[in-house]
């Protein structure tokens, strides 16, 4: 099983390889005129273009990407000329500083919350509660996260004042953008967590249990919880996974200095090396969520190995 999850990750790997030298080449422009200036001369545009190898044919480039890149080099800035590993070591703290605060932020608002309304709205109970939280959360798991980063902007920092609109200094500033990444996840993992916990409440398990009167904080923690959790790991590892690309759109919007913010900055700036090494980044973290989700699964819940075999 764990040779299999390897191989996928291998050549999603590769594949992911290949996308993001093919993406980054595709977007118009010229990145030597954009990294030199408008008014820089034509001979110095031409030379800076043949030092970097710019002037061979995509093939020969693409296989001194992948020569480089598995050396440990991933090339140097066109704008500032600065290993491309610095900037990226520099600015990956700040993402998944943002994007691991966001996921235990979610997890810690969605599992009791959506354990909570299964219980209380169980065999029918309390309907106006579950009108009201279905309604909510499916509105709030709705907004795109770049508007909802808008929005507590807006609200938070520009009328009420109470927290800063952008940067990364000091506790307050992180309260904005890791809301504005959980809120939407925490939502829709909250209505799944109700679901699977109300399938769960109608095992003969938990009938047994109520009828030995266990203390309910015994059969929701040692029984529910744990049976629970393997449903929802499936759709909390894909929740996982688009929470940190999010963070790309978040930290423009609130000038974090982070990876996603950079990736921006250098697709503007034609600054290929750096863009192509943000976008692997990216997706190597992706692909290893996505991995240990899978092990995890598989360990926590032995059948779902058995009928994929």
């Amino acid at each position: 099983m764990i040779a299999r999850r390897l191989a996928r990750f291998v050549s999603s790997m590769l594949v992911l390889l290949t996308a993001s030298f093919a993406m980054i080449h595709i977007v118009p422009g010229d990145p030597i005129r954009a990294a030199l200036g408008p008014t820089a001369p034509v001979d110095l545009v031409n030379q800076r273009r043949a030092e970097l190898g710019l002037d061979d044919s995509i093939a020969t480039q693409f296989g001194r990407y992948l020569r480089d890149l598995f050396s440990g080099d991933l090339g140097t800035s066109f704008t500032s000329r600065q290993p491309v590993t610095e900037i990226i070591s520099d600015r990956l703290a700040g993402t998944l500083e943002l994007a691991a605060l966001a996921v235990a932020v979610a997890f810690l608002i969605a599992v009791p919350l959506g354990m909570l309304l299964a219980v209380r709205t169980e065999n029918g109970r309390n309907r106006g509660s579950e009108l009201t939280f279905t309604g909510v959360s499916g509105a709030l798991g709705t907004i795109p996260d770049f508007l909802l980063a808008v929005g507590l902007v807006v609200v938070f920092a520009v009328n009420l004042r109470w927290l800063p609109p952008a940067g990364r200094a000091g506790p307050e500033s992180y309260l904005l953008p890791v809301a504005a990444l959980a809120i939407g996840p925490a939502a829709v993992l909250a209505r799944l967590v109700r679901v699977e916990t109300l399938r769960e409440l109608g095992r003969d398990y938990v009938r047994s249990a109520r009828a030995k009167r266990l203390p309910a904080w015994r059969l929701h923690l040692r029984h529910l919880l744990p049976n629970t959790l393997t449903a929802t790991l499936t759709v909390g590892g894909l929740l996982l996974s688009s929470l940190i690309t999010g963070t790309v759109v978040v930290e423009y919007v609130f000038a974090w200095p982070g990876l996603g913010s950079r990736i921006i900055e250098s697709i503007i700036d034609k600054d290929y090396p750096v863009a192509q090494a943000a976008i692997l980044v990216y997706g190597a973290i992706v692909l290893v969520v996505n991995l240990v989700v899978d092990l995890a699964l598989a360990f926590l819940d032995p059948r779902s190995e058995i009928r994929e075999s």
